[in-house]
């Protein structure tokens, strides 16, 4: 099983190299959440680093609090991106310009709604640069709430994608990142030629791009949890829904291999389901279906419970049934909702 790669893997110390990083962050209408995180990031405990804010043409006043931000911080390089016609309304466009922008070699991206987890961020995250390692995953959590099942579906949802994520990593098969902590080098951006291969795509900055460069030679992984960055997540079901809309529009992209894989653990675990269900309702010989079952369970437990642990989502595995009979029903009317009509993007 792939998952074990990950989940029994020991974290192995890395050493510190305090390389010039850059850290990037795109905002649009994203004032206030600017305001509470920023500083996390500008007071990072790290010997040379800037931090380079992009303001994609924004409505509300993002750029005048990086320029408030920026009077006090000489580490802030601004670029004020305007709506370009060809490139209406695509983060990717803005994205390019702040990467452009930058003055150091390695690039590390988080959004405007994240806090780092730890002032060790920018050092866990960028210790795992080397010669041959250009491209490192992170981890980019949801903030805890307490007597919330939507909290825990989410919560779960985002650790099974990351343990999905890291273990195709460590198998050699890299196929997605998330934007909210990731890190790449311009080398390979420029190599890469950018975003130009899905730049009509106007979601996957992260996973597409991911998808596209990451190799078996120039992949890394922080499970650090000081490399962690933590983000406030939905707190309707509705726009949980039209958010993962988005994020799973971009799946049809990947290579196909990565389809193939992610589309086949996704039958399996539905057709287990409904297996289960028949057999139980058509065989008296109930108990051995309820056997099987509890092995299933058992195995997938402690799977994820170690891989939960390394992520500091263990809580999310005490409820496992409950949760991943959810996740499937909650994909389910994505992916029917993106059959019908499209998921709207950054705008």
């Amino acid at each position: 099983m792939v998952f074990s790669l990950f989940s029994f893997e020991k974290i192995q110390k890395q050493n510190t190299t305090n390389i010039p990083v850059s850290v990037i962050i795109c905002a649009k209408n994203e004032a206030e959440n600017i305001k509470e995180n920023l500083p996390l990031v500008l007071e990072q405990n790290y010997p040379q680093f800037e931090v380079v804010l992009i303001n994609d043409a924004s409505s509300d006043d993002t750029l005048e609090v990086f320029e408030s931000f920026s009077e006090k911080n000489k580490t802030i390089k601004i670029v004020d991106v305007k709506n370009n016609e060809a490139f209406w309304g695509n983060k990717k466009y803005a994205l390019t310009l702040g990467i452009k922008a930058a003055s150091h070699e390695h690039l590390l991206f988080t959004d405007a709604d994240c806090k780092p987890k730890s002032s060790l961020w920018i050092q866990k995250m960028s210790q795992h640069f080397s010669s041959q390692k250009s491209l490192i995953l992170g981890y980019g959590a949801y903030k805890k709430k307490k007597n919330s099942f939507l909290n825990l579906l989410i919560r779960f949802e985002t650790f099974l994608t990351a343990l999905q994520y890291f273990s195709y990593a460590k198998a050699g098969s890299p196929y997605m990142g998330v934007g909210r902590n990731l890190a790449y080098t311009k080398t390979l951006f420029y190599e890469a030629n950018g975003f130009i291969e899905h730049m009509k795509v106007r979601s996957g900055d992260d996973d597409l791009f991911v998808n596209q460069v990451g190799s078996k030679k120039n992949i890394s992984a922080s499970v650090y949890p000081q490399s962690f960055t933590v983000s406030e997540p939905e707190t309707t079901f509705k726009n949980w829904i039209n958010q993962k809309r988005r994020h799973i529009s971009t799946a049809k992209y990947y290579k196909k291999s990565h389809q193939y894989a992610l589309g086949l653990f996704f039958t399996v675990n539905v057709l287990f389901y409904i297996l289960a269900i028949l057999l139980l309702s058509i065989l008296f010989q109930w108990m051995y279906v309820l056997g099987i079952i509890g092995i299933k369970y058992v195995i997938q437990t402690i799977v994820y419970y170690n891989a939960a642990k390394k992520l500091k989502e263990k809580d999310t595995i005490y409820a496992l049934p409950i949760l991943e009979v959810s996740l499937i029903l909650s994909q389910l009317v994505i992916v029917f909702s993106n059959m019908i009509s499209k998921p709207t993007h950054w705008k």
